[in-house]
């Protein structure tokens, strides 16, 4: 019998392009027990939902180099199941309507709580039958994102901020090739082109393999060389 056992997670792409705002919005989020990914502008938006599958979608309507209306309109034309919340700093009826006649399931205009974002999107996810269990299992790794706890082997393991939010990136992208500039983007947000190198992303990688090992754990983080890792 396959010991492979996952349990659903809720994935959600915030596209903004004010960084402050963006940077808020995930952290928030992931505090909630999301994971959850950002783009910057339209292209890098439009990139992302033709690549990845994610549960909500929070965009700007007013982005760079494009609308967040037309990232609505590529949504519906793949198909996606995503719930879908635009947001503005227009508080403008036409654009509330236009956004939710495109496929839209909420609207919130700025400046607005987090908790309040946090509330509709809880709601909408509610909506879309999402519900349930959400610990994260693999193999011997239980993940709670509630309280965000690790197990292993059903016994608690001490990790710091970083190195479960890098647990909880490489088991939602397992089994692909992770580049490293890919996780400092994901772990330190614009903040990591002012790093220099990656060395703290080894350190980090390291630092973790090891308390997962020490555990009982298996070592599940494979390293390509030159270019990044692999979870799985």
């Amino acid at each position: 019998m396959n010991n492979y056992h996952y349990i659903y997670f809720m994935k959600i792409l915030i596209i903004e392009d004010e960084t402050a705002l963006r940077n808020a919005i995930r952290q928030y989020l992931e505090q909630q027990g999301y994971i959850c990914e950002t783009a910057g502008d339209f292209q890098e938006g439009i990139r992302k939902v033709n690549e990845f599958e994610y549960d909500c979608i929070v965009a700007d309507i007013n982005l760079p180099k494009g609308s967040g209306l037309d990232i609505v309109k590529e949504l519906k034309h793949l198909h996606s199941r995503a719930g879908i919340i635009i947001i503005s700093a227009k508080d403008s009826l036409e654009d509330k309507l236009s956004g939710l006649a495109l496929g839209a399931d909420d609207y919130l205009t700025k400046p607005f709580h987090l908790s309040e974002l946090n509330a509709r999107i809880h709601a909408l996810l509610r909506r879309k039958n999402f519900d349930g269990d959400t610990r994260i299992k693999f193999h011997e790794i239980t993940i709670t994102p509630g309280s965000q706890t690790v197990q292993i082997h059903q016994r608690p393991i001490q990790l710091t901020t970083k190195e479960y939010q890098l647990l909880l990136y490489l088991i939602a992208n397992q089994n692909r090739l992770i580049t490293k500039s890919a996780l400092a983007s994901h772990l330190w947000g614009d903040a990591y082109d002012q790093a220099g190198s990656y060395d703290f992303i080894y350190t980090h990688i390291k630092n973790l393999r090891k308390k997962m090992m020490e555990a009982g754990g298996n070592d599940y983080i494979k390293t390509v060389y030159g270019t990044g890792y692999r979870f799985g």
